[in-house]
């Protein structure tokens, strides 16, 4: 592949498709390519041009993705070359140490995909070790030169790949499996700090690349409820809104549940690593758990959901909205009059607008109101870029119900 970061081919796009990517929007969908000027391999650098031959950007080409070229640079001069994800991703550790998410006894992201201008990378700092994602492609075929970069600017004491959604790196046509990079891997789990609070997050297994950072300030801001309430957290994973709540939210107690073996044991290490007596984690299918609590006539102050995806495309929303309410409407039910709902959705083709539509619905349906109190989204190291909103994923939304 060559290394001086200049076009093989040209992209010829649509009559009337050019206009989202002169709003730098970095992804160019199979349908709106015209023709290809140029026999381009996989992850080489292409150049982006309307039907009428104007340039538009640069990125690079995957053939066997729906989504045919990621851009990178919208100006004919840059070279997407190792200079340019130097650049790039200097920039986005720059601003992590800006928001003082630099402490090595801590966790943070340190690039963002799209948010950092860099479209298919993810990387997590957890202390002394980061985890790398790549979900697209191209930067599979660069992964070497960006752990080259990431050795050089962090210096960290060991570079951990892992891989890919399933499901999108089948559409992606990635064949990366879990491993070391460079340096070593831990022993164990990796202890970090959070607002106070320790947590063992296991690299080599986890979920997503260890640990939910992106609901960092989240877990502070439910706690705020916590105080004197009976807690529900479905979905606890490690136990990171449940040991929060616990501590320093001061509530009189936490019920953890997850349906995973292996997260319910993170969670009871967590809270028993925090000295969260108060947590009790059972390991349950959540909408059988909710059913159960609710046939015993059981009550909380607070109940908190984070499910995972339940929507991976447009095409599955309607199915996704029907599964939110389900257990919206369940978690409602739950609520003594006056109780707090924290409920959040990480499914990206799930827009805010449609789960607060959705939440409309459950307070309809099970005849009690709902306030909201607080709307909000990621920790501010997963930055948006305007230019792709399609990267605003999470919604968290606190309310309360009468």
């Amino acid at each position: 592949m060559p290394d001086d970061g200049l076009p093989t081919a040209t992209v010829v796009l649509k009559p009337k498709r050019a206009r989202p990517f002169f709003g730098r929007h970095p992804w160019v969908l199979d349908s709106a390519v015209l023709r290809v000027e140029g026999d381009p391999a996989d992850g080489d650098v292409v150049e982006l041009a309307t039907h009428d031959g104007t340039f538009v950007g640069r990125g690079l080409w995957n053939s066997a993705s729906r989504l045919r070229v990621r851009l990178y640079a919208f100006d004919a001069t840059t070279r997407l070359d190792a200079d340019l994800w130097r650049q790039r991703l200097e920039a986005a550790i720059a601003l992590r140490r800006s928001l003082g998410l630099d402490d090595r006894t801590g966790a943070c992201r340190l690039v963002n995909s799209e948010g950092d201008d860099l479209s298919g990378l993810i990387v997590d700092r957890y202390g002394e070790h980061l985890a790398v994602q790549v979900t697209a492609l191209a930067m599979a075929r660069r992964l070497e030169e960006i752990c080259d970069v990431l050795q050089a600017l962090v210096a960290p004491a060991g570079i951990l790949l892992r891989g890919a959604e399933r499901g999108l790196a089948k559409l992606e046509g990635l064949h990366l499996a879990d491993r070391l990079v460079r340096g070593t891997a831990p022993a164990g789990p990796v202890f970090v700090h959070e607002h106070g609070l320790r947590f063992g997050i296991d690299l080599a297994e986890g979920q997503k690349t260890g640990f939910y950072l992106d609901q960092r300030d989240n877990r502070q801001a439910v706690a705020r409820f916590a105080r004197g309430r009976r807690v529900l957290d479905m979905f606890c994973y490690s136990g990171g809104f449940s040991v929060t709540c616990a501590t320093t939210g001061g509530a009189r107690s936490v019920l953890a549940v997850d349906s995973s073996a292996k997260a319910t044991a993170l969670a009871k290490a967590n809270a028993d690593l925090n000295g969260a007596a108060s947590v009790t984690v059972e390991k349950a299918d959540a909408f059988e758990k909710l059913a159960s609590l609710a046939a015993a006539d059981e009550r909380f102050g607070l109940v908190i959901l984070d499910p995972p995806k339940f929507s991976r495309s447009r095409a599955t929303l309607d199915d996704a909205l029907r599964a939110y309410h389900r257990i919206n409407r369940a978690a409602v039910d739950l609520l003594e009059p006056g109780g707090i709902l924290a409920t959040c959705s990480c499914s990206g083709s799930v827009a805010r607008e449609d789960f607060l539509q959705m939440l409309a619905g459950v307070a309809q349906r099970a005849g009690r109101p709902l306030q909201l109190l607080e709307c909000r989204g990621a920790a501010a190291d997963h930055p948006v870029s305007v230019s792709c909103l399609e990267g605003e994923y999470l919604k968290c939304v606190i309310a309360r119900v009468a």
